[in-house]
């Protein structure tokens, strides 16, 4: 082992609220030597981007093991991913001209990876960014009355069917109608089978506090999950076509009475007040924390492929 091997470079980018620590990385035998102070900017920090790395799964998949440990199965899916080999899946396959909310992966189930890693494989012609957004500045800068009304937690409620949404087998990886209600019984959901397909509802905490660092971070998915999201026109027009019941996704605040537009313009703008984005390159490895860091997608032209495995 060279000396430069332990002496990383680091350059950290961001904005005053959230802050990315870039590094030259040069292949697997670096990360090894640096995995104490990668492990400590990811746990005090929020976010490490390994630059100057060749696009290589097989490495990316060893990079991952080292950091984080044995990647996790994408379990109560909420938006259409492929597996590519393994647990290393696609980015969320949504329309290039559609932007994703930012939001804490799967902070909606009671089971969550602690640690994201993006490889770009693919780098967009224009936009594709992943903006990240510090979790911890999301939960000082949101007005204290907007706390009070979520401290009761985020209420979701899905619908699954075909043609609109996910499948229930999708969501839950499995063709099982028995498998499906001892998850939902272990997971603290209430579910009910449908004509459709199924309907389930359940309650998860708006913010947490964070175990290493002892701060409060905002940890929910209700600015992504409310109907609102999908924007004006969609929205309206699903509200046409099915009862409130049966919408693919929806967020409640946690007495299950409906959330404010002003709270859900307040998450919306303090979300964009915080969140920083760069341009991807290709065989960039990003890994965030993902108490710390929500994350979200621009939109983009041109191909884009980006690469997810979690762990913890």
């Amino acid at each position: 082992m060279t000396a430069d091997l332990a002496a990383p470079l680091e350059q950290v980018e961001g904005n005053e609220h959230t802050k990315i620590a870039v590094y030259a990385a040069d292949g697997l035998d670096w990360v090894r030597a640096n995995l104490a102070p990668l492990r400590a900017r990811l746990r005090d920090h929020g976010a490490v981007l390994l630059r100057g790395l060749p696009v290589d799964l097989d490495l990316f998949n060893q990079v991952v093991q080292e950091i984080g440990g044995d990647l996790l199965t994408y379990t109560e899916r909420s938006t259409p991913r492929s597996a590519v080999s393994g647990n290393i899946y696609t980015s969320t396959e949504y329309p290039p001209d559609e932007s994703i909310p930012m939001h804490n992966e799967n902070s909606y189930s009671a089971n969550w990876p602690g640690r994201l890693f993006f490889l770009c494989d693919t780098a967009a012609e224009t936009g594709g960014a992943t903006p990240i957004a510090d979790s911890r500045a999301m939960f000082r800068l949101l007005p204290e009355s907007l706390k009070e009304r979520f401290a009761g937690g985020v209420t979701y409620a899905r619908a699954f069917r075909e043609g609109l949404g996910l499948t229930w087998q999708e969501a839950f990886q499995t063709e099982d109608r028995a498998a499906v209600e001892d998850y939902c019984a272990r997971n603290g959901q209430t579910f009910e089978w449908t004509d459709e397909g199924l309907r389930t509802r359940h309650l998860r905490p708006s913010f947490v506090e964070e175990p290493h660092t002892g701060e409060q971070v905002w940890f929910n998915q209700a600015n992504l999950f409310h109907v609102s999201s999908l924007g004006e026109e969609v929205s309206e027009a699903l509200l046409e076509l099915y009862p409130e019941a049966d919408l693919p996704r929806n967020a409640y605040l946690g007495d299950g009475s409906p959330i404010p537009a002003a709270d859900l313009d307040a998450i919306r703008a303090t979300y964009d007040e915080v969140s920083y984005a760069f341009p991807w390159q290709p065989g960039d490895i990003m890994v965030i924390n993902n108490m710390l860091m929500a994350h979200g997608r621009e939109p983009f032209t041109g191909k884009r492929r980006i690469l997810v495995a979690m762990t913890g």
